[in-house]
């Protein structure tokens, strides 16, 4: 069996993407504006960064699990028995599932507020993070051997997350204005 995990390959993956990324964003601002490029190349990099500290075995290789080890279910008790901490933030996995999705929800609001539908893309983004999140746990309860649970109190505290970001990329939208760029470049 060949080992796959740990620390050094969460910070591996969000590096080589985030390069990969960058490229795509300088090559995509000619054509949609630097805003827009930057925001859409930062909105998909986190929401690779979340599929790597959440689906990527945190403590390196997973063992095999004998099937009563398996979880059959996702735990409903909210504000379980969540760990104190993880191995990037102390604040407790809680502060962490909710940090994971603020950047992802202000990105999405900034990527959508370039298109007269925006008010009407941004929303659907939002749930569109929620459903993820929602895929995320699913994974982690199908894929027991990667040591991970399932569980309701991270999904709320994922679309809380979310939530928060989008307020955030509110504010954003109206510092960077991304409906201008195309007005800019057609003037120019």
């Amino acid at each position: 069996m060949v080992g796959f995990g740990g620390a050094g390959v969460m910070v591996l993956g969000a590096a080589v993407s985030g390069l990969l990324l960058l490229g795509v964003a300088l090559l995509a601002a000619r054509r949609v504006g630097p805003v827009t490029s930057y925001a859409a190349a930062g909105l998909v990099w986190s929401l690779v960064v979340i599929a790597l500290v959440t689906l990527v075995p945190a403590a390196g290789p997973p063992g095999y699990l004998q099937p009563d080890e398996v979880q059959t279910a996702c735990s409903f008790d909210y504000g379980g028995p969540a760990p104190d901490g993880f191995w990037i933030f102390s604040g407790g996995q809680r502060l962490l599932n909710t940090a994971l999705f603020v950047p992802s929800g202000a990105l999405l609001v900034v990527v959508a507020a370039r298109w007269r539908a925006g008010w009407l893309l941004a929303p659907l983004g939002l749930g569109l993070l929620a459903a993820y999140s929602l895929g995320i746990e699913y994974a982690q309860l199908v894929l027991a051997r990667i040591d991970r649970a399932c569980d309701v109190t991270d999904l709320v505290d994922n679309v809380t997350g979310a939530a928060i970001g989008f307020a955030l990329g509110l504010g954003l939208v109206v510092l960077l204005r991304p409906w201008r760029e195309r007005t800019r470049r057609l003037v120019s």
